[in-house]
């Protein structure tokens, strides 16, 4: 029986990909190690995997990220003022082919890491993830699950990026440390979620 790998390797070389190097990173917004959103985000990476596509996950737990103040010295300087943990994330983001943004729900919106991160985008208004590929994923114990949903696409949008859907919304339920992994629904989401993508990246990287 043939690996994922294998059949991975095939249907590049079917599309014209064969030695095209791909990259998915997902970001992980949650401030707890092996919650139930860095398990969604997870499946999604192991779904994008089995297509040939290189993933890495990163979580915000523990790094130094500084939210954007405004100051704008950034308009003239072409770069951001603060020297913490976001530029080295923000370097790989830019060379990747793909970015998944993940986060739990605190208070009804993504958490504080999060919003920290995508903050710091305002620095670069040249735009440099126009036409990548990304999409959100969110999960929470209740409710929230919309509004942040919607937060997190703003990015998306406002970047210039390509989302693909899925038979859901990118979310799912739970709270305790893997309650997730009982949405059936919720992880058939990301699966077909996370096959889209690897669709449209390969789509993308064909026509160039």
């Amino acid at each position: 029986m043939e690996t994922f790998i294998a059949k991975a390797y095939y249907a590049c070389d079917y599309l014209g990909l064969k030695g095209v190097k791909m990259k998915v990173i997902g970001i992980v917004g949650s401030p707890r190690i092996g919650g139930n959103t860095e398990d969604l985000t997870r499946i999604a990476l192991e779904e994008i995997e089995k297509e040939g596509i290189e993933t890495e996950l990163i979580r915000l737990s523990g790094k130094k990220i500084e939210p954007c103040d405004g100051c704008r010295s950034c308009r003239t300087k072409k770069e951001c003022h603060i020297k913490d943990d976001f530029f080295p994330i923000f370097e790989k983001v830019v060379q990747a082919d793909g970015l998944i943004l993940a986060t739990p729900v605190y208070y009804g919106a993504a958490t504080p890491q999060m919003t920290s991160f995508i903050s710091r985008f305002y620095a670069y208004e040249e735009k440099p993830l126009h036409h990548k590929v990304g999409g959100p994923i969110v999960v929470a114990r209740r409710a929230g699950h919309n509004f942040t949903f919607a937060q997190l696409m703003f990015f998306f949008m406002i970047h210039e990026m390509i989302v693909p859907g899925s038979t859901y919304w990118n979310v799912a339920f739970g709270r305790e440390k893997g309650e997730v992994q009982k949405d059936e629904e919720g992880i058939r989401t990301i699966r077909n979620f996370a096959q889209n993508m690897s669709w449209l990246i390969k789509k993308i990287k064909r026509k160039k």
